[in-house]
Formats: C-alpha cells, sequence, structure tokens
C-alpha cells in the first residue's frame, strides 16, 4: 500500500479500463443522483477519475469530492471539466470540505474499502453532517455473495474473461474479504489484492440511525428496481430529517 492506499499510479491509469467504462451506466447513474439531489450541490466520497461526478456536473447538479488516492485525482483533472472540481484530499470518513450538500453518494462498493465497523460508522457520520437537512446519502454496494459459496469454502470466482479473473476470499469470523485481481490487457499481466469489509443491509441501516439518518429507499439497480431477497446489490438511501 502506498500513500495513494491500494490506488496508486498504477491502478489510476488505467482504473476507467479495467472497470469496464461503462458510458450509458455512468451516464444512468448521474441522471438518478441527479434526481435525487433536488437541484442542490452534491458531494462524492471516493469521487477517483470523476466518471460520476463529471456525468453529474453535465447535468447541471455541482459536484465537490473528497478523494484519499492524489493519482486518481490526477486522472480526473486530464478529463474535460476535470480541473474545475473542487477535492479534498483525505479519508472519507473524517475529511470536511466546506458547505452543506443536498446529497453525499458513494458508489460501486466503496463502503467495503473501509475495512472495520467503526471507520464504517464514521463514513456514515461524516456524510450527516456535510448534509444540509432534508439532504440525502446514497450509497451502492453489493450483497455479500456468501450464499454462492459451497458451505467450508471460502473463495468465490467473480471474474473469469480474457482480459480479467477475479477471486474473492472470505472470512466469515471477521465479515472482511479480499479482491484478487490479475488483468491481461497492455503490457504484461497486472496482479492487485484489496482488502474490504462486507456489511449487510441492515446493518447499513442501524450505522445510518446512529448517524440520526432515516432510511427512504432500497433499489436493486440504478432504475429503482425493486429490492428483493435475490438482489445481487442495493442502492440505499438514507434522508437526513429537517427540522
Amino acid at each position: 500500500m502506498t500513500e495513494d492506499g491500494y490506488f496508486d499510479d498504477t491502478v489510476a491509469r488505467t482504473y476507467d479500463q479495467d472497470t469496464g467504462g461503462d458510458l450509458t451506466l455512468a451516464g444512468q447513474i448521474a441522471a438518478t443522483l441527479h434526481a435525487l439531489s433536488g437541484g442542490g450541490t452534491a458531494l462524492e466520497f471516493a469521487i477517483g477519475t470523476g466518471r460520476i461526478a463529471l456525468p453529474l456536473i453535465r447535468l447541471g447538479t455541482p459536484v465537490k469530492g473528497i478523494e484519499l488516492s492524489r493519482a486518481m485525482v490526477s486522472e480526473l483533472r486530464r478529463k474535460p471539466g476535470g480541473p474545475l472540481v473542487t477535492v479534498a484530499i483525505g479519508d472519507m470518513t473524517t475529511t470536511r470540505i466546506a458547505g452543506q450538500f443536498s446529497l453525499v453518494y458513494l458508489v460501486f462498493n466503496t463502503i467495503d474499502n473501509l475495512t472495520t465497523q467503526d471507520a464504517q460508522v464514521a463514513c456514515f457520520q461524516n456524510a450527516a453532517a456535510h448534509l444540509a437537512p432534508g439532504g440525502r446519502f446514497v450509497i451502492e454496494t453489493q450483497v455479500p455473495p456468501l450464499q454462492k459459496i459451497p458451505f467450508g469454502e471460502t473463495t468465490h470466482a467473480f471474474a473469469c474473461n480474457p482480459g480479467h479473473w477475479g477471486i474473492d476470499s472470505f472470512d466469515l469470523v471477521t465479515q472482511t474479504y479480499t479482491s484478487n485481481h490479475i488483468w491481461f490487457t497492455d503490457g504484461p499481466p497486472r496482479h492487485l489484492t484489496i482488502p474490504f469489509r462486507y456489511a449487510w443491509p441492515a446493518e447499513l441501516d442501524l450505522m445510518a440511525r446512529l448517524a440520526g439518518l432515516t432510511a427512504e429507499f432500497r433499489w436493486s439497480d440504478w432504475t429503482r428496481t425493486p429490492f428483493t431477497a435475490s438482489s445481487a446489490k442495493h442502492i440505499s438511501i438514507w434522508r437526513k430529517p429537517s427540522p
């Protein structure tokens, strides 16, 4: 791990490519967040390369960001409009940025990058501190895929294609897992291992309550499909009460 966490220059340069670079999906996410912002200003935790923030800005929602990795922010700055985005470098559990926001959001399983329950609770508290009354906190993350693992096993292959192999290794006692990636793209194979902590939707709801937020919506995807027992991921929205 470097000063940029697990997202150093090597990872940042290929991040958009490695995560698929689905512009249609990014536009769909931005459109939903734009609607949830209610015409106010948004704050993205772990803004990264701006793959969601920049489309959201183009829709008319001003966005600021918090990001631990300077390398990821450098990639954001290279994109059209990127140099104009205000970004605070730091941890999303404690870093503050000026202003109150109608929307704080955290997408693409990034809540799992916080590898302790205390850190995840602190993330909710930091989000609540940035929200104006009536504002929303949005998280997109996976439902822990433990039903896909046979009893007694600890690994799950989630990617196996010519350009990418991926295997998660779970520790059910500590509620943590490690994602192991190998990419076969330009040049020699690239390997990356990142630790995570998974949390069930009900646990995230409790974290929200501890931060003074109230559950509002839970969907299976960005088209607002209802969340069910078979959903592989969830988009959850909590609201800060108005006075």
